[in-house]
This record gives structure tokens, sequence and C-alpha cells, in this order.
């Protein structure tokens, strides 16, 4: 089965009007319309949303968030739920980032929670696994990520990542400048593509399943190749349109 590859954009704490509007000019004469051989996304902190739903407009590029409460509503003072997301127009949200695991404490079953509330109110989850270093080094890579979709899947099965998608992130090659090979990046997305398949073999093979970690133009299209990877999750690289765009230029041949 092909699957069309799919490029997001997650800018973290970054940016400004100012920078977002200099952003969306240099990439809308690429982004407009349908411009691109792969699904794009661009998923930035929540005062910038609106202003992206409005520059992505007229294109086919979804706009995302990085993250969203753990409730549906009340008094949570600061969060922002998912039914804020989809009343702006907001398409997507990354839930699971290693930075919210690790320095928010986000647990398995807090991710699990939050991509129920997500797609139950129309925003598709792009939910984020990996390892740490440790973890890596020990041979526990399968068992850790596996663990971490499973809590998912047992939560709200598997047709919240058809309609968003995974993404495999080992924390030590995110913002490091090292990235896991193609083979390694292959052999861990192949392993998760079994898990999918755990529950539904069809569903599995419609599933997008993302790489992160140090996402450049010089390795992107060595990973895009790989039969189990259907694209990136990019950070740093994703803060020039310049940048970003040539990463998605390497799905054009495939």
């Amino acid at each position: 089965m092909t699957r069309k590859p799919f490029v997001v954009a997650n800018w973290k704490m970054n940016g400004s009007l100012k920078a977002n509007d200099e952003w969306l000019s240099a990439a809308m004469p690429q982004m407009s319309g349908t411009r691109l051989a792969c699904d794009v996304a661009v998923c930035a902190p929540f005062i910038y949303l609106p202003q992206l739903v409005i520059g992505f407009e007229h294109s086919a590029t979804l706009v995302g968030a990085q993250n969203c409460a753990q409730y549906a509503q009340g008094a949570y003072t600061g969060e922002v739920s998912a039914a804020m997301l989809a009343d702006i127009g907001c398409d997507l949200v990354i839930l699971g980032h290693s930075e919210r695991r690790t320095l928010f404490g986000e647990t398995d079953e807090t991710v699990a929670g939050k991509v129920k509330l997500a797609f139950d109110n129309g925003v598709m989850p792009i939910v984020c696994v990996g390892e740490t270093l440790e973890e890596r080094e020990a041979g526990r890579t399968i068992e850790v990520v596996s663990r971490q979709l499973r809590a998912v899947l047992d939560k709200v099965g598997i047709l919240p990542l058809v309609s968003g998608a995974l993404a495999y992130e080992p924390l030590w090659a995110i913002g490091t400048g090292k990235s896991a090979s193609a083979k390694d990046a292959q052999a861990v997305h192949e392993a998760l593509r079994a898990v999918l398949a755990e529950v539904d073999q069809e569903a599995a093979q419609r599933t997008r399943i993302l790489y992160g970690g140090s996402v450049k133009a010089k390795n992107a299209s060595e990973l895009f190749a790989q039969p189990d990877i259907d694209g990136a999750l990019v950070g740093g690289a994703s803060l020039k349109a310049e940048d970003f765009l040539a990463i998605c230029h390497c799905a054009d041949s495939l």
C-alpha cells in the first residue's frame, strides 16, 4: 500500500508575529494549493495558531498545536483544551513529545487520555514515542516504544493514528544533531507497524509513521526511502522555511 509522505514542522517554543509572517511569505509560493508531493503541517505555539490558520487558508497545509490539556474543560488555569483547538480551526496536535514526557512528567496514560480528547473533538493526533539513550544502550528500544504505543491503542484503538500519524523520535537524537541511521530507524518503524497490526492489519498499513530526530535535507531522502518511514516530524530545521521546504522536496521522487 502506498502511503503519501507527511512532513510536519514543530516550531517548539519559537516564533513571533513578524518571524511567522516572514516564514509564510517565503514558503507560500511552494505551499499554496497542492504544489508539494507530500502532505504538510506546521505546528506552532498556541498563541500563533490563529495567525497560521489565516495564513494557510488558501493552501492544503494543515495547522497543528504542540500539546493540549488532559481535561475537557473546567478550572484548569493556563490550559488549552482540544475543543478550543478545534474551535479556532486547528487540524491536528502533537501529543506525547519527549519534551512533554521528560520535562513535564507526562505518562503513557496521560498521553493516551489526551489522544482520546483530541480525536473526540475532531483534532488529528500525531502521537510521539521514543527511547532514551540509556534505554537504547540497554537494548530496550522496541520494548519502550511498544509500551508507549500500546497505551494509546488500549485507550482509543488504532483509528486516531490512521487519521493522524505516529512519530518515532529517539530522545537522544532530538536537537542533538545526531540521527538514527536509516537502517536503525526503519527497524523501529517496522516494529511499530507490527504492534499496530496486532490490532488491525489493514489499518496498520494505512497508518503513517514519521521519523523525528535531527532530520535535515541531507538525511531525509535516505530516511524517506525506507519502506516503513512515511515522512518526518521536523524540529530545528523547520524554523527556516527554506530548510523545511528542502526536506519536503525529498519526498518528490517517492
